[in-house]
């Protein structure tokens, strides 16, 4: 039986499966105990109900829905009508339940999809690492599903902040994880854990019901397990058609970035990502490695000012005050940083990101994507990064540090297309004997199709089984 949205799609239209049997398969994967991390709030008899009433309305003659009633995962920071938006934290837990979905869910729900349940997500979003002190956090889990990653006494990091979307895609027990994007949050765990993750321009999908991280770089996206899937599940969320074109690889210039881009790999994601490369250039892609200094401007322009702990201290701000003791420390540390920006500095940083956006789109003009490796390193081990016990003050100390450490890494190519306010999508790049390595294509804003129809055909190149 197929694994991805499409081709179940097209088994349940011919008869060879049905919804309630497929909805099945992923209550079984979403028990296993390598999914039952990923939740937060699971679901299964509305799923079941949800995927009872699309078999019944088939049986009745009535059109195949676009998501033919296969199971979708929300992030926690998603409002679901009747449900309480913990976003990962205890500090919400006593908040009063949504009164309406959030539009993204009600787009998915309007699809017909089935709602399976609401995932494991880094507290608050704040992080590309994927750990919850208050919470169990899902180990990665090789999108082939054929194995853990890793040695199974070495769990490694699922990637944030939708850890628990990725974990739930990656593991078969929802065919969508909807996520949050807002330095990385979508294609860091669907990297880690061998899915697909598209980042759409922000404007394209409205943020609305979502708890905020950074009202100026959150993105509303989804991990699926392949790029036509990506395709349909953008479509829905949003609420425009993606034009299809067969342009063949030759057709599109491709720019690699060499500093940062290039630099300080692993050794796994250095040898994916050559190796990615030589694949795309023998099926007739233009690839060409180029200097891009205006990405240096980058630090230049952060160095007194960041949007995420200015606008989520904005939003915090009175909670934190109240409730500082029951956050994550990680997360409130950068939180509170935004207390300490002057005003001047934020306001120097919208207008300094507004004419970087400009010098950028106006370098990469002659390039319809770049290529990057998703991220320069491959999933941690989790026992590396794990959230402070106070067991071992020493120890707590250099897992901290290395958190932070690997935190940055996770997000340095990332977060870059966030501050482009561009679009990019992460496919897998690996082969059976390595640990998940996602390729990213991405592009300035407004460019979506673009790099939806390019990871067709870069999916196909790459034929990674």
């Amino acid at each position: 039986m197929p694994h991805d949205l499409t081709s179940l799609r097209l088994s349940i239209w011919r008869g060879h499966t049905s919804a309630a049997e497929q909805v099945e398969r992923s209550i079984e994967r979403a028990l296993s105990p390598a999914g039952r991390a990923a939740w937060m709030h699971f679901t299964p008899e509305r799923a079941r109900a949800q995927a009872a009433s699309v078999d019944a309305d088939l049986r009745a003659g009535r059109p195949l829905p676009p998501l033919a009633g296969l199971p979708f995962s929300v992030k926690d920071l998603f409002d679901v009508a009747g449900e309480v938006t913990r976003a990962g934290s205890r500090v919400l837990a006593d908040e009063p339940p949504a009164t309406q979905h959030a539009p993204a869910v009600a787009r998915l729900l309007a699809g017909e999809g089935s709602l399976i349940g609401r995932t494991h997500m880094v507290e608050f979003a704040f992080s590309g690492v994927g750990t919850n002190p208050h919470y169990p956090t899902p180990a990665a889990f090789d999108g082939r599903w054929h194995q853990t990653v890793g040695a199974p006494d070495e769990p490694r990091v699922p990637g944030g902040s939708s850890s628990g979307a990725a974990v739930s895609v990656a593991t078969g027990a929802a065919l969508i994880g909807l996520g949050s994007d807002t330095g990385g949050s979508v294609r860091i765990p669907a990297a880690l854990n061998g899915i697909v993750g598209f980042k759409s321009t922000a404007r394209c999908v409205p943020t609305e019901g979502t708890v905020p991280l950074s009202i100026t770089l959150d993105t509303v996206g989804a991990l699926t397990r392949s790029v036509r899937d990506a395709i349909l599940v953008h479509e829905l969320l949003a609420a425009r058609t993606v034009t299809r074109t067969a342009a063949p690889l030759a057709a599109w210039r491709l720019a690699v970035v060499r500093h940062p881009m290039l630099e300080t790999l692993d050794e796994t994601v250095g040898r994916a990502f050559e190796r990615s490369l030589a694949r795309l250039r023998q099926a007739g892609a233009q690839v060409e490695e180029i200097d891009l200094p205006v990405l240096d401007e980058l630090t230049e322009l952060t160095a007194r000012a960041h949007f995420s702990p200015v606008e989520s201290y904005a939003w915090h701000r009175e909670r934190i005050a109240k409730q500082g003791a029951e956050y994550d420390p990680r997360v409130a540390a950068r939180i509170l940083r935004g207390a300490e920006v002057p005003a001047y500095a934020y306001i120097e940083l919208i207008a300094g990101r507004r004419r970087w956006i400009a010098r950028m789109a106006a370098a990469l003009r002659d390039y319809d994507a770049v290529l990057s490796p998703t991220t320069p390193i491959v999933a941690p081990r989790l026992a590396d990064v794990a959230p402070a016990d106070g067991r071992d003050a020493a120890l707590d100390a250099a897992r901290d540090a290395e958190f932070f450490r690997v935190n940055g890494l996770l997000l340095r190519h990332t977060s870059v297309v966030n501050m482009l306010d561009g679009c990019a999508l992460t496919l897998p790049c690996h082969t059976p004997d390595e640990l998940p390595v996602g390729l990213m294509l991405w592009a300035p804003a407004m460019r979506d199709e673009a790099i939806l129809n390019l990871g067709l055909r870069v999916e196909e190149s790459l034929q990674i089984k």
